[in-house]
């Protein structure tokens, strides 16, 4: 009867999610995923590096192995396992047309541990993404799926918890789903930014106004402020606690008024992984860049598409009139709708000398932007590229490096934000030999921040795609990598030892491939964290001798190879 069921809830299930799409938040519907006290040292909407976080991370008390549970009923329908990122994670979905998420975990539960294996095995990959086939994995509401952990890009031991429209993969606020976290702890505004928008957000820097709590809420120093520009929009620094943790998390809503009057307002209750690193455009990331602090706009950048964002009167952009004074508000809430309240006022008096317009190319949003260096470099920058218009400057000079085979090619500033790639296209030296092209790489560097490119060749030029501004050049690798085994050498008897382990560098950082055959067989070694290969004894080493080949290579295409003996 059970398995009757079960089928008729597996052949419907696909048709009921498409019908019923959630457009609410069922209250009740998802139990939390540990058996612990909900606490959380991460919410939904929380600013990240290049994007927002997008679900709960729940606190396992600096501990690891902790029971993981399943939401609510429904069947296991993807695994992914990767060096960064979620590590090894969980998507469940579930007959509402709703997928959880749970990820940073160590061991799945028994079953699907051994198919995930024999799955790496078969494509011979550690790092796999697994559609799993309908049916063959399901699960009760608190059912043991898997033990919490550290892996991927935690930063220590959590669980990563999600919750998502199976039919667009938009995430939505899991808080919203009445989990019981206490909260009755409103936000903290700690500053406000005022911008002159007669100018480009990324070619200024803001006024820093400080704010002061008082028993009606909060205020600036002075009260009154005072602007040069008849056009200004505002940020603040706020983050939220919830009742009985420290941690400073992310606010859910930050609403901005005129005179009473709601302008716009942004919401942390649906983003799409496909419009996450439109954080970029949410805060200011010239004064973050620049080692500053985290700044929430409370207007919408012309770049910023399917945003956060909700006008009501305009794009957050207040139009003011010499001497007349505007009462501003801004108020800054979490999930709970406990709420911070910020009051000042605003007056533009005119500059007595004008600025001066900037007299240098200016790039805008939705438009293919095209620029060109000196005659060996171009770059494009696409119609969703930018988030305001801005000026991109561009300078050319020489290298003194022998492995760099053209010229340093500076465009833009680091702290001017990209939605999609910059492509940058190089004409390599004239002496570069063409039998040599296969080794080069294309290189960006920042600061001390370095990547690179396997880049394409056309007709004499190098292409390749960056995220970032920045300055580039083309750089010839013929380095291979370096094997280096960790804790045993060649030859040494290893029946006490649990595992093999090994490390491999690279002149310019980028290994592509690793690779590792024990008497010919592929053999399953991990890489989180993308640190150190690790393979644990198993099955797959059987007792006596053993020839165990680790092949490796780089961007460049550099390989390297060593065969290690040992026994068991």
């Amino acid at each position: 009867m059970r398995s009757i069921f079960f089928l008729f809830f597996l052949t419907g299930f696909h048709s009921f999610a498409q019908e019923h799409l959630p457009n609410i938040y069922p209250k009740g519907y998802f139990i939390k995923p540990l058996d612990i006290p909900a606490s959380l040292s991460g919410n939904f909407g929380e600013l990240r590096p290049n994007h927002y976080h997008m679900g709960l991370d729940f606190k396992t008390n600096h501990v690891q192995n902790l029971p993981i549970h399943a939401a609510a009923d429904g069947y296991i329908a993807r695994i992914k396992i990767e060096p960064f990122g979620f590590g090894r994670a969980i998507y469940i979905n579930h007959p509402n047309g709703l997928t959880t998420v749970y990820a940073h975990l160590n061991s799945f539960f028994p079953k699907l541990e051994q198919y995930v294996k024999e799955q790496q095995y078969k494509l011979e990959s550690w790092n796999v993404y697994l559609d799993i086939p309908v049916g063959m994995f399901p699960v009760k509401k608190g059912s043991f799926i898997a033990n919490s952990g550290n892996t991927g890009g935690s930063q220590g031991p959590h669980l990563h918890f999600e919750i998502r429209n199976t039919a667009t993969d938009t995430n939505l606020n899991p808080i919203l789903f009445g989990f019981p976290i206490a909260d009755n702890v409103p936000p903290v505004i700690q500053r406000l930014a005022v911008y002159d928008r007669n100018k480009s957000i990324y070619e200024q820097s803001p006024q820093i106004i400080a704010v002061k709590k008082t028993t009606q809420g909060y205020i600036t120093v002075p009260s009154t402020i005072t602007v040069s520009s008849d056009k200004v929009s505002f940020a603040v620094s706020s983050y939220d606690a919830q009742t009985g943790s420290a941690n400073h998390n992310g606010i859910y809503q930050g609403v901005l008024y005129d005179s009473s009057k709601e302008v716009i307002r942004f919401t942390m209750d649906t983003i799409s992984y496909y419009d996450t690193r439109y954080l970029n455009a949410h805060i200011d990331y010239k004064t973050k860049a620049k080692g500053g602090p985290y700044l929430q706009h409370l207007s919408e950048l012309p770049g910023y598409i399917n945003s956060v964002y909700r006008q009501q009167r305009g794009n957050g952009v207040i139009r003011l009139t010499e001497g007349a004074i505007h009462n501003i508000r801004i108020e800054t809430k979490d999930a709970y709708n406990n709420t911070a309240l910020l009051n000042f006022k605003v007056q533009y008096e005119p500059p007595v000398i004008k600025p001066i317009p900037p007299a240098g190319k200016m790039y805008y949003p939705f438009m293919v932007n095209v620029g060109e260096g000196s005659g060996d470099c171009e770059f494009y920058i696409g119609e969703r590229g930018l988030y305001d218009a801005v000026q991109i400057a561009y300078r050319r000079s020489a290298s003194a490096n022998p492995v760099v085979v053209s010229a340093i090619h500076t465009i833009g500033a680091d702290y001017i934000p990209l939605q999609e790639g910059l492509v940058v296209r190089i004409k390599p030296d004239s002496g570069l030999l063409q039998d040599k092209r296969n080794r080069v790489v294309m290189q960006r560097f920042a600061g001390t921040k370095k990547e690179i490119s396997k880049p394409e060749w056309q007709n004499g030029w190098a292409m390749g795609k960056f995220n970032s501004f920045g300055s580039f050049q083309l750089v010839l690798d013929e380095t291979a990598p370096e094997i280096i085994p960790i804790g045993f050498k060649s030859g040494q008897n290893m029946s006490k030892a649990s595992r093999l382990m090994f490390s491999v560098k690279d002149n310019l950082g980028a290994i592509k491939n690793f690779r590792a055959e024990l008497d010919g067989k592929w053999l399953r070694f991990t890489n989180d964290k993308a640190r150190n290969f690790i393979y644990t004894f198993d099955e797959h080493c059987t007792p006596g001798e053993h020839s165990l080949k680790i092949s490796v290579a780089d961007e460049a295409g550099n390989t390297a190879a060593q065969i290690f003996t040992f026994t068991r």
